[in-house]
């Protein structure tokens, strides 16, 4: 069986291309607590995992287009100490196989545990891997030939729509679930010129993205 390809750099970052990842065009970027899956404040125990209804659905429909579906994600709870990448691997191990028994699947998903207020080699004033900053993002595009300017991100949180935007892409979708209520005017006031921001209730809105509705491969 093909193993995912995963590393730890400078134990803060997670970087891990799944099996049969696909390459080129425009990605999807989704974040992950809060829109793929509950939020449940510092997600650790595979027991709390809860996909949100549509997660699924949305991704196997990119995974049918050929479209990377890549999952961009901080984790201030190891940043923390309040648990571990071994945690991390055991509930992202759950996730995967929660949207493969609906026919999804993931190319790539990229962890950033470095935090202002982080113990030890965690924490960092301000890291470009941490969102808003768009380093993950930007990790993606390299490793996974991504059209940035051509994709799309899915966040419930302000600083998602920010590293969208810092990374160059052509928009992003905030949705209401997880941190959105709260999260919705400053995530509208990122919208630019060359920066669209839609919105939906939940990611399974994230359908109806040109990125999904075109294929994303031109």
């Amino acid at each position: 069986m093909e193993l995912a390809s995963k590393s730890l750099e400078g134990a803060g970052l997670w970087c891990e291309l799944r099996p049969g990842a696909v390459h080129g065009g425009a990605a999807l970027f989704l974040d992950r607590d809060g829109v793929v899956v509950e939020e449940t404040e510092y997600l650790c125990r595979v027991q709390d995992v809860a996909m949100i209804p549509g997660a699924a659905a949305v991704i196997a429909a990119a995974n049918r287009h050929r479209i990377p579906v890549v999952l961009v994600t901080n984790q201030a709870g190891i940043g923390h100490d309040l648990y571990g990448w071994d945690e991390f691997a055991v509930v992202q191990g759950a996730i995967v196989s929660a949207l493969a028994s609906q026919g999804a699947r993931l190319d790539a998903v990229y962890a950033c545990a470095f935090h202002p207020n982080g113990k030890g080699v965690y924490a960092h004033p301000d890291h470009p891997d941490r969102k808003p900053r768009p380093g993950m993002l930007l990790r993606a595009a390299a490793d996974l030939a991504i059209d940035l300017a051509r994709s799309w991100l899915v966040g419930d949180k302000a600083i998602d729509i920010e590293a969208a935007r810092r990374a160059g892409l052509a928009g992003a979708m905030h949705v209401l679930t997880g941190y959105g209520r709260t999260e919705r005017s400053g995530s509208a006031a990122l919208a630019a010129a060359d920066f669209e921001v839609r919105f939906g209730e939940s990611i399974a809105a994230a359908i109806r993205l040109p990125i999904l509705d075109g294929g994303g491969r031109a």
